[in-house]
This record gives structure tokens, sequence and C-alpha cells, in this order.
């Protein structure tokens, strides 16, 4: 099966800047793809890459069958995109914002009609077909979204940070509605900030610096780039704690975690008698030491601002 998304050496630059340094990539089709990376790591351009508004500036590339840098305007036609920041009319109803972008989309007013009355049964917004989206709370108006970009029935959407600003209920609520569209064979590209949302996708790409510094699931992920043991301490002052550890031989990683870190440290390493000193000697109280299973954000730290062969 042709892969939906299928990258060879992508390399994007900006004069002597490069963006995007030789990015090799497959997205399968109807995988839930999750893409994370630091703010200007390469992610947005490699985004407008594959959404055909950006043209390579060497490799291959391919989108749903489509050449990055022939087929652009195709492309274009055979995405759904719903960005970050909400798109829509806030002065429309529901429907009407739904019939406007089916228009743009150049969708018939038979089908549209029809298209409409489906997708308002897909995001649970029929009985709010008529109210005036900026009254709809955060989540259904990201749902709305969602209908917008699904109109023309793309095989492929880019979600970009598409949980911005929900609770955690809704944010669950959406990724259901992800899946059951995944089942139905949509790819789906994500980008996201949220660290436990992440655990959601099949698979991970990882963007530092411009390159991909790792690929897989959030399992094989976890397996492949965390040695040693993670642990949960809960210290006096977090700040101070994790300024004291970085450099301190034998730390592997050190970061903030809510009010406690997490700190990563070999095998080997007697947590309790290797830590407490360490603190008692900057005079911080620590509290509470536990090993705790590794998270998506434990990789993040792991990895990002390394050094990468």
């Amino acid at each position: 099966m042709t892969p939906a998304v299928h990258l060879e050496e992508v390399v994007k630059q900006f004069g002597d800047f490069t963006a995007v340094d030789h990015i090799t990539l497959d997205v399968a089709q109807g995988e839930i793809f999750g893409f994370l990376g630091p703010n200007g790591a390469g992610k947005s351009t490699t985004i407008r890459m594959l959404c055909g508004l950006l043209r390579p500036t060497s490799g291959r590339g391919f989108v749903n069958g489509l050449d990055m840098t022939t087929q652009a305007e195709r492309i274009k036609a055979s995405l759904g995109y719903m960005s970050q920041r909400f798109s829509l009319y806030d002065d429309l109803r529901v429907e009407e914002n739904m019939q406007l972008f089916g228009g743009i989309y150049g969708l018939g007013s038979v089908y549209l009609r029809k298209r409409i009355e489906e997708i308002l049964e897909l995001i649970s917004l029929k009985e709010r077909r008529d109210s005036i989206t900026r009254e709809l709370p955060t989540g259904l108006k990201q749902r709305l979204a969602l209908g917008c970009a699904l109109l023309h029935r793309p095989p492929m959407v880019f979600l970009d940070e598409p949980t911005s600003g929900v609770d955690p209920a809704t944010r669950r609520a959406f990724w259901d509605l992800i899946y059951s569209l995944a089942d139905e064979g949509v790819t789906i590209f994500v980008t996201t900030h949220y660290m436990e949302e992440a655990e959601y996708c099949n698979r991970i790409g990882l963007i530092d610096k411009g390159r991909l510094i790792a690929l897989g699931s959030p399992g094989e992920l976890k397996d492949k780039h965390l040695s040693g043991t993670v642990y949960e301490v809960r210290v006096s002052d977090v700040l101070a704690g994790v300024e004291t550890l970085k450099g301190t031989k034998g730390v592997l990683d050190a970061a903030i975690f809510g009010r406690s870190l997490h700190v990563r440290l070999n095998k080997e390493e007697a947590a309790k008698q290797f830590l407490e000193p360490v603190f008692v000697s900057a005079g911080i109280e620590m509290r509470e030491l536990r090993a705790v299973e590794p998270t998506l954000e434990d990789v993040f730290v792991a990895l990002v601002g390394k050094k990468h062969e």
C-alpha cells in the first residue's frame, strides 16, 4: 500500500539557514502520526512542505501519492487542515460555517447538504446546528473546526495543536473522534505540546534542529532512548533542585515536572543514598523519592537539545 507520506532526504533552506535537514519518513495510510519538537525545530516548515505550501530545496516527497514539487495544488485539495487558532467565523451559525467551507471546497449543493448532516452526526453537533459559533464552548468549537476540515472527505488531515485550551475530559473525547476517523482509513498527522496526548499516537517523530532524531511508537521511544531509571523526587525548592543536579555526575537528566522533579539515573546508582547528600550540600530538603514509569516527556528531555550523530 502506498504510504500517505513518503519523504526521502528532504531539505529546506532559507538562504544559509537549514530549517529541515535531510528528513526521511514514511507515514502509513490510516495511521495517527504525532510530530513533536521544540519551537523552531522545523515542524512548521515540514508541515508547510507536506501541505504543498513550500517546495523542498532538495530531496523527494510524496503526499497521498502526489509529488510535493510538481503537484502542490493537487496536494492542497487532497488534505484537511485544522489550525491551533480557531479559524472559523464567530458571527456565523454552526451550519452556516459548514456551508461556507463546503462552498470553498467546491462541493455541490446536494452533496454538501448530505455531507453536512453526516458531519454534524459525526461531531455530535446536530442539536447545535443553529447556534452562533462564538457562543460554543471551546471544545465544541474545536469539533466544528475538525468537521469543516472533513467536509470534502480528505484522505489525510493535519491537526495543529488541536486541543489547545480545552480541559482533559474534552481532550479525551476529541481523541475518541480522531480514533474513529483513523478506523475509517483517514490518516491523521498531529502536532501537540501535550506529551500525555502524544501517547495516543500510533507512532511519533521527534524533530530537533531540523533533523528527525527519533521515530517509533511511544513504547519504542521509551525503550530505546531511556536507559537507567526515572525517579520522581519531591524537594523543598524545585528550581534550585534542578539547577543543583545539572552537571552532577551520574545524573543522566533532570527536569521539573509540576511540583516535583523527574531525575534519570544510571541503573547502578542507589538513588536515595546518591541524591540526598547532593541536595543537602545545596541546602535543599529531599522530601520524597520513588521510581516511576518513564513518559514521553522524559524522552523529550533526554533527546532535545543534545548532540546527535
